[in-house]
């Protein structure tokens, strides 16, 4: 018999049930729902709504419960439709009709609202540490590559010269941004909405304060309607998901185009690569480019959250149900993004001759010439036009910069002298850019030493 069958005389038909039911999607909550259960079984107590004795049956049914779920012993069924009501089935199952006493003063609506913050919660604990991990092992690739000089590259095509410290720090960067991102969501979903009952909260005498502080939460939601039909946290953790995923795939194209024979700025170790079926000498990025395609499934997942809640009035509809699966998804595959995005950087060897040998190449020195000229005192436009110049005639004649003669130098210009070959160096072009922020080596070492500090202050929080 359905928990909420009183009013009905007829039975609710397979297909109903089937489609009705979200256990299959949901089931992973159970932990989060028999914590919520407990909490509110104690303040019932604690408010004399039920008695100490009722009480302690229900927690200690809760906790086998929990036991025989965690040994495989209890099977959820669609007929209880969802986490919530397999729980309470079982439990009344377990202890008789006091097991039924549990749901007084509470809704699905906000226990549902109660299970899916703390299972995100939970969640972004995890996550957490993922995002920690990954900055660590981009950290102690920088410490090795300070001297590592590769291209710079903007519109895909050779810029400047600058270091691979440098550039794996900016990725550090943007996943301090994510950290950020996740600490501010952990914010706003920090308030315990159980005790807003379906809607309109309950005329028992609840105390929300006293579950508020057995569940861990900082703050009690304001407003009942709210509390029920909120899901902004939701949509706040796929946004999250979202941007970090978007800086995963950046990060797995740059990848993919280094290790490619054009490229060959770096090799997957075999551990974190593939071959083909039918191409013996392939040595595919795969991981990363799986990382590059589930960014699409999980901005999907955004979008569906987004759609779902775009035009529901108040309080609760059942369109809601739909917001778990997206928003699991986006947890599940952010997770396993992180999981394997760390190893695979971290067993990846980077080819240093390489990467010096292209920032040789493609005229990036261009800019430090036009700065030279600047320096003894001519506009920079006027200096812009005079190394265009200078970059044509090299082009024409299939030479560098650094092989030009400094009598063809004076043909473009009697500012220069015979110090412009050592200001020419791909090297010395990356140590003089000592402004904060960027790649001089001194500059990066600074960096870094700051990144550590923040690392250590986020891994002991």
């Amino acid at each position: 018999m359905k928990l909420w069958s009183g009013r009905f005389t007829g039975k609710s038909d397979q297909l109903t049930e089937d489609f009705n039911a979200s256990i299959a999607v949901d089931s992973r909550m159970y932990r989060q729902d028999i914590r919520g259960s407990m909490a509110h079984a104690r303040m019932l107590a604690k408010q004399g709504i039920i008695s100490i004795e009722e009480k302690d049956l229900i927690i200690r049914g809760l906790e086998e419960i929990l036991d025989e779920i965690e040994a495989g012993k209890l099977e959820f069924t669609v007929e209880a439709e969802d986490v919530h009501m397999n729980v309470e089935t079982f439990l009344t199952q377990k202890i008789g009709d006091v097991g039924k006493k549990l749901h007084t003063a509470r809704s699905r609506n906000d226990q549902v609202a109660l299970d899916v913050r703390l299972y995100l919660r939970d969640e972004m604990k995890e996550i957490r540490v993922l995002i920690l991990t990954m900055q660590q092992v981009l950290l102690d690739l920088a410490r090795e590559h300070l001297d590592t000089i590769m291209p710079g590259y903007t519109h895909l095509q050779k810029a400047q010269p600058l270091n691979l410290a440098h550039h794996l720090m900016a990725y550090f960067e943007m996943l301090r941004r994510d950290f950020d991102r996740l600490d501010d969501c952990q914010k706003r979903m920090d308030y315990m909405p159980l005790g807003s009952g379906a809607l309109a909260g309950t005329g028992f005498n609840l105390d929300r304060d006293y579950v508020k502080e057995e569940l861990g939460f900082s703050h009690l939601t304001r407003n009942s309607l709210d509390a029920v039909s909120d899901r902004d946290f939701a949509l706040e953790f796929c946004s999250f998901a979202s941007i970090i995923m978007m800086h995963l795939s950046r990060f797995s194209e740059e990848l993919i185009l280094w290790t490619s024979e054009e490229f060959s700025f770096m090799e997957m170790d075999d551990a974190f690569s593939t071959g083909s079926s039918i191409m013996p000498q392939k040595k595919n990025p795969d991981l990363a480019e799986l990382v590059r395609g589930k960014t699409g499934r999980v901005y999907g997942d955004l979008i569906t959250l987004l759609t779902i809640m775009k035009s529901l009035p108040l309080a609760y509809n059942k369109d809601m149900q739909e917001d778990k699966e997206a928003l699991f998804d986006a947890v599940d595959t952010v997770k396993k993004c992180l999981l394997v995005f760390a190893p695979m950087l971290q067993t990846a060897r980077f080819n240093k001759v390489k990467m010096a040998a292209a920032a040789r190449g493609g005229f990036t020195n261009a800019t430090d010439l036009a700065d030279y000229l600047a320096g003894k005192g001519l506009p920079f436009r006027d200096a812009h036009a005079v190394v265009g110049k200078a970059v044509l005639y090299c082009i024409e004649r299939g030479k560098s910069l650094e092989e030009l003669t400094l009598d063809e130098y004076r043909g473009f210009s009697p500012l220069i002298d015979a110090d412009i070959f050592s200001c020419l160096d791909v090297k010395a072009c990356v140590e003089r850019r000592k402004v904060p922020g960027g790649p001089a080596p001194e500059k990066v070492e600074q960096a870094l030493e700051e990144s550590a500090q923040w690392l250590r202050r986020m891994q002991n929080d």
